[in-house]
């Protein structure tokens, strides 16, 4: 069975009581070992090393061997959470790095667990300019079933999540007072060459990173780009699972595909109210600024937010999140996809991507364009399903476009963002709509009336930009039908 190791992250705070926790207590199968863990991270002048996603390990002790490290994953590369930093050759160093960058003084703790896991503990204080940052991180090593066990067990009582950095790069923004730089944004980028089950595996990893990234983000609640990341991120990882169904199937991507689900339905409230802020109730806010009633309204709807936020963080804490987040490792490692899968998929699966991304993106294009050219008399049921249509294709066209050169797809992109701009706009009327509806019947009656009447208003220019939209888009050759 081959071996695994997985890290997670936990807060500082909770390092000196982890071995004494219930869920690690029961799980204990020898003695505690502790050392003392110092060393330095070491660049060049220029910081060369953290241009280039590395980093020089120096221990205190002048004897004991440097470790060049990789920080940051190579782009493009297929990448797992949870995976600690990569190891890289003497000869890989691109130059002299003797700068101190910054110092960890610590300890690490490690003890044997049942099923042959070892679990170390690395907990103390990054030192850089007189300044201190406590952290901690737990290791599991062991047989790769028994290790993900381990780690999905424990994350259901502990706050274990996979780190969103390296602790090197952790240790470079805090010496230099700069942000962290996240291993994984936007969309994925997939190429030609991959096959179907390596794609899949990168989609998985790049995916779960970027969620994890912007989980403190959503949590924190003072920014909405948190939320808004994080539902695109689980709309291109549904829309990918449902994509790559024919060649990778089965309970346990159908399970992960529900907790994606349910996630989205958590931020979905947090969103809705973001949105309506920023959108409809400042226009009302700027149209009429000196009217209390207005003033009422925009009040009630920060109260609204305020309480979505709060239950969203209820989530984002609690052992769902984390269960999603090692679900995703899992998936990653153990690809159970190929015991659950037929010959038909395990066939497929062996086909080169650009074949499955013809057949898939000419299904869906054909589902979208089936309405007609005319969608301005399309009723509003009729109207958000086009929408909904409209995202699936976008997010369907943006995972795989890669595969075609960005001078293909380029134009036909933007129009079917235009297309997605204006179908927003006019939904986002529907959803402040039916925010502010419940205001109507109250002390908001008024001000109700007035953001009701002022989104039809906005709805109706939305939707007659959609129509120019559509017929713009429609006039665009579908990338993959160019030669």
């Amino acid at each position: 069975m081959p071996t695994l190791t997985l890290e997670a992250t936990l807060p500082a705070e909770a390092a000196a009581t982890l071995f004494r926790q219930p869920a690690l207590a029961t799980r204990r199968a020898g003695r505690t070992r502790s050392v003392a863990a110092d060393f330095a991270w070491l660049d060049t002048p220029q910081h060369a090393l953290a241009e280039q996603g590395m980093a020089l390990e120096a221990p205190a002790n002048p004897r004991a061997a440097r470790r060049l490290v990789r920080s940051l994953p190579e782009a493009g590369a297929p990448w797992c959470p949870a995976t600690p930093a990569e190891t890289l050759p003497p000869e890989a160093l691109p130059e002299p790095a003797e700068l101190p960058l910054a110092a960890f003084a610590g300890r690490r703790v490690t003890v044997p667990l049942v099923d042959a896991v070892e679990a170390t503990l690395l907990h103390g204080t990054i030192r850089a300019l007189s300044r201190d940052l406590p952290i901690a991180r737990l290791t599991l090593t062991g047989p790769a079933e028994a290790v993900l066990e381990t780690m999905q067990a424990l994350a259901a009582d502990l706050p274990l999540l996979p780190p969103r950095s390296s602790l090197a790069e952790e240790a470079r923004a805090f010496a230099l007072d700069d942000k962290l730089r996240p291993r994984r944004l936007g969309a994925p980028r997939l190429d030609p060459d991959l096959g179907v089950e390596a794609a899949l595996r990168l989609l998985l990893g790049h995916l779960a990173e970027v969620l994890v990234w912007f989980a403190p983000v959503a949590e924190a609640g003072t920014d909405p780009t948190g939320v808004h990341q994080m539902r695109v991120a689980l709309r291109r990882l549904r829309s990918a699972l449902k994509a790559f169904r024919a060649a990778a199937d089965g309970p346990a991507l159908r399970r992960f595909d529900a907790q994606a689900k349910a996630l989205a339905g958590s931020l979905g409230p947090a969103r809705d109210w973001d949105v309506f802020l920023a959108g409809l109730a400042a226009e009302l806010a700027e149209a009429l600024p000196d009217e209390p009633r207005i003033a009422a309204l925009l009040a009630t709807g920060r109260r609204h937010r305020d309480a979505a936020y709060a239950a969203l963080r209820l989530q984002l804490s609690g052992p769902a999140f984390r269960r999603l987040a090692w679900d995703a490792v899992a998936l990653d490692v153990r690809t159970p996809w190929r015991a659950e899968a037929s010959e038909e998929a395990a066939a497929r699966r062996d086909a080169p991507l650009p074949n499955l991304a013809d057949h898939l993106l000419a299904r869906r294009w054909r589902r979208l364009t089936a309405v007609g050219r005319d969608i301005a008399p399309l009723p509003d049921a009729e109207f958000h399903a086009l929408r909904l249509d409209g995202k699936r294709m976008r997010y369907l066209a943006e995972l795989f476009a890669p595969l075609y050169g960005r001078k293909k797809s380029r134009r036909f992109l933007d129009r079917l963002a235009e297309v997605q701009e204006q179908f927003g706009l006019a939904n986002d009327a529907t959803v402040a709509r039916a925010l502010v509806g419940p205001e109507a019947d109250g002390p908001g009656a008024w001000a109700a009336g007035v953001a009701e009447g002022w989104v039809r208003a906005r709805s109706r220019r939305a939707r007659s930009r959609s129509a120019k939209a559509w017929a713009e888009l429609l006039a665009a050759e579908p990338f993959w039908n160019q030669g």
